[in-house]
């Protein structure tokens, strides 16, 4: 699937091309070439959907800054914070497209399937949708919500090292409208399990219209953030005195001793371990360093490694931090991009827990 994002509704062509008359009549070609590129894909565009950049630019201009507020006032008092709402994103996104299904409350609903109920950052969403409605009620969706949070959470933990060598600082387009149908059992058949095989996960990122790439790139996202024990549990069997040995030859010995001890076999199911080890607060490489040096937390990350299809690529992200942004940047546009609901479909919930009725 290709991402259609399209950048601009007609009457901000309208204004661009009105905004000619005051460029310079030397620099007026290349404006022109410029705006011919534009027509020409908006009008070849294949999608319906109409997501465009700064869509809440006349109708709510402060949005994606009362986002951003809220996401690192929260960050700031629970470092915990970025991972979940990147985690939050996955997690709509992949089920019923990117429309804040997600957060609806209720027997039956996406949110009560034992998938989801280790997902956080919902207090957040909830906040800056408040703060949204005070200023433009009924306006920004808490899909867009969800989208932007989730770019924002990744900027705030990107290390001084990583952003003076280059990113990501990405922009992504809005106007998503909010899904009215949210089921447990869409949960399960459409979200990744850390146990999957590497054709598991191809087939569902497939679906999803991702390729083997954005596997290999979104996987990223675990750079950051925390899981509870029971999700690498598999890669260890407790034996007849209680204690957990290691079955899975693809995890380093070092790092599997340092897991048990995190996660004995009698741990609280309360107990979470970080997902890289090394910069567990910083967005960057380090992950696919850690996939290298077989320090990969989930069995799904191991796989990354071990198959033919994607090592040079994981080899290549951990060598080369500015490719890993510039793939993110891409691979995260296309991620939010699943399954968007534009135009008169769904609606602009006024509580992102609750359809409007």
């Amino acid at each position: 699937m290709a991402v259609c994002v399209c950048s601009l509704p007609k009457k901000a062509l309208k204004n661009l091309l009105m905004e000619t008359n005051s460029v310079p009549s030397s620099a007026r070609p290349h404006l022109y070439s410029f705006l011919a590129l534009v027509l020409l894909y908006v009008v070849s565009s294949p999608c319906s959907a109409s997501l465009f950049f700064n869509f809440y630019g006349a109708s709510c201009p402060a949005a994606e800054l009362i986002v951003s507020n809220t996401v690192r006032s929260a960050s700031s008092s629970d470092p915990t914070i970025p991972g979940k709402l990147v985690r939050l994103v996955f997690h709509d996104c992949f089920v019923e497209g990117c429309d804040a299904s997600v957060l609806l409350q209720g027997n039956g609903t996406e949110r009560s399937d034992p998938g989801n109920t280790s997902l956080g950052g919902f207090q957040v969403i909830d906040s800056a949708k408040r703060n949204l409605e005070m200023f433009c009620p009924g306006t920004v969706s808490c899909a867009d919500v969800v989208a932007l949070a989730a770019r924002d959470a990744v900027a705030i933990v990107i290390s001084l090292i990583a952003l003076l060598s280059g990113g990501p600082q990405l922009q992504i387009p809005t106007g998503r409208r909010d899904g009215r149908v949210s089921a447990a059992a869409n949960v399960r058949p459409n979200i990744i399990d850390t146990t999957f095989t590497m054709n598991e996960m191809i087939n569902i990122f497939t679906a999803k219209g991702l390729s083997l790439e954005d596997l290999v790139v979104l996987s990223g996202a675990h750079t950051i953030g925390s899981a509870h024990c029971s999700a690498f549990r598999d890669r260890f069997q407790e034996n007849s005195k209680g204690k957990l040995t290691l079955i899975d030859s693809s995890l380093d010995k070092k790092y599997a001793n340092e897991l048990t001890q995190r996660c004995p076999a009698d741990a609280s199911v309360s107990i979470t371990v970080v997902n890289d080890p090394e910069t567990s607060s910083s967005f960057d490489n380090q992950y696919y360093r850690n996939l290298v040096a077989r320090k990969g937390l989930f069995q799904s990350d191991s796989v990354l490694l071990d198959d033919n299809r994607t090592r040079n690529l994981v080899e290549d992200l951990a060598n080369d931090q500015g490719r890993f942004f510039e793939s993110w940047s891409q691979s995260f546009l296309k991620l939010t991009s699943i399954g968007v609901k534009t135009g008169e479909e769904g609606e602009i919930r006024q509580s992102c827990s609750m359809t409007n009725g």
